[in-house]
């Protein structure tokens, strides 16, 4: 690991070359600084970042930063989202493809990953609310935020930076780096601010289509989308710029659940889900059950995403219904079960039949990543099954 101001003037040199790129967006180069003597030399950086209060910054965070070789929004954020209907998506996508499913007020849309491993971010807003669709390839990690902070809504872009290989995230506010795993102000005036995560999934576009048979899909205008800029990416053994240690409890890309309740920090790896469908865990002191179920092509194994192999989708949910815990178990057909009622359930966490059709399971926060960026960001992390 290079020393602090090393690192700093590397970022500096690399940040800095983008200056070319970035010239026509720049309006000034003076620094909004809060303090006579900053914690780096910002001079290879005020030119693109005329904006950031260096000032304000996490502990450390300078050391674990790294250019990832682009520009600021060099891969350029979906400002004005548009959707087309289920029939219109299902001429390019199939049951298969991947999509990041969010739904808010009754509002339900699909993000095709084979879309977001291009853009990495959509700023949209969904029943009246502005929201930050997200996905960092590098980490697999499919996370949503709200965009309005301290009553300002943000737009955020790429900033080109990377922490344990993970998308920092700017503000066109304040030019404030966020770290997208975990939603966190890091440099800049939001430094220490949290963004509001709220419950997605990655599911089959089949799945998505049966749950939400109304729903809207993000779409292509006329682009083509369909293969993967990262092919074979998520059998590495060593994951593309990142400089931090691997925990060897597991293999650095295999796809981990990963959840943190009431300060507790778990983990679900898919292999294990998938073979146990259904698990029923405390966490956090919280009666929760984690659902799996195939259907889900990766979005960074082979070129061609709908032909990729099948990792499935998973998401974890409260075991708490009317002031009841349940238990979940899987019958004979492999369909998910409550062991109180025998009422069936799907991935969604929704009763499809039986004496609690209809019902609702809370979701929990609780998103797929690879294991080596969870364990990078969650060390103490328990990880079920082992």
């Amino acid at each position: 690991m290079r020393d602090q101001s090393t690192k700093i003037r590397w970022i500096a040199l690399l940040l800095g070359l983008a200056v070319a790129l970035s010239a026509g967006r720049i309006t000034t180069v003076s620094a909004q600084l809060t303090c006579a003597d900053p914690p780096l030399d910002v001079s290879g950086l005020v030119y693109v970042w005329d904006k950031t209060d260096f000032c304000q910054s996490q502990a450390g965070v300078f050391d674990e930063i790294l250019s990832g070789g682009v520009p600021r929004d060099g891969i350029p954020p979906i400002d004005n989202p548009t959707f087309e209907s289920i029939a219109e998506a299902s001429t390019w996508l199939q049951p298969q493809s991947p999509v990041i499913a969010f739904t808010l007020e009754g509002v339900a849309r699909a993000y095709p990953l084979a879309i977001l491993t291009r853009h990495e971010i959509v700023n949209d807003i969904v029943a009246d609310v502005p929201v930050a669709v997200t996905f960092c390839p590098l980490c697999n990690s499919a996370v949503v935020f709200e965009r309005t902070v301290t009553g300002q809504v943000l737009r955020f872009g790429v900033s080109g930076l990377l922490r344990n290989s993970d998308l920092i995230m700017w503000d066109d506010l304040t030019q404030s780096w966020w770290q997208q795993f975990t939603g966190e102000g890091i440099v800049g005036s939001y430094t220490g601010t949290q963004l509001t995560l709220l419950p997605s999934q990655v599911v089959g576009f089949g799945a998505f289509v049966e749950q939400y048979p109304d729903g809207e899909v993000l779409s292509r205008n006329g682009r083509t989308y369909a293969t993967n800029p990262y092919v074979g990416y998520d059998s590495s053994a060593l994951p593309f710029l990142f400089r931090g240690e691997l925990d060897e409890r597991l293999f650095a890309t295999e796809r981990v659940l990963g959840a943190l309740i009431a300060g507790e920090a778990v983990a679900y790896p898919f292999p294990v889900l998938a073979e146990a469908i259904v698990i029923n865990d405390t966490v956090g002191g919280r009666a929760v059950v984690a659902f799996w179920q195939p259907g889900a092509t990766s979005a960074l194994d082979q070129s061609n995403i709908d032909a990729s192999r099948d990792v499935g989708m998973a998401a974890l949910y409260r075991r708490e219904l009317d002031g009841q815990i349940l238990t979940f178990s899987v019958d004979a057909a492999g369909t998910i079960r409550d062991d109180q009622t025998g009422s069936a359930w799907n991935v969604f966490g929704t009763a499809v039949e039986g004496a609690l059709l209809g019902s609702q399971l809370r979701q929990e926060l609780a998103f797929p990543h690879f294991w080596f960026a969870w364990a990078a960001f969650r060390p103490e992390t328990r990880i079920y099954g082992t």
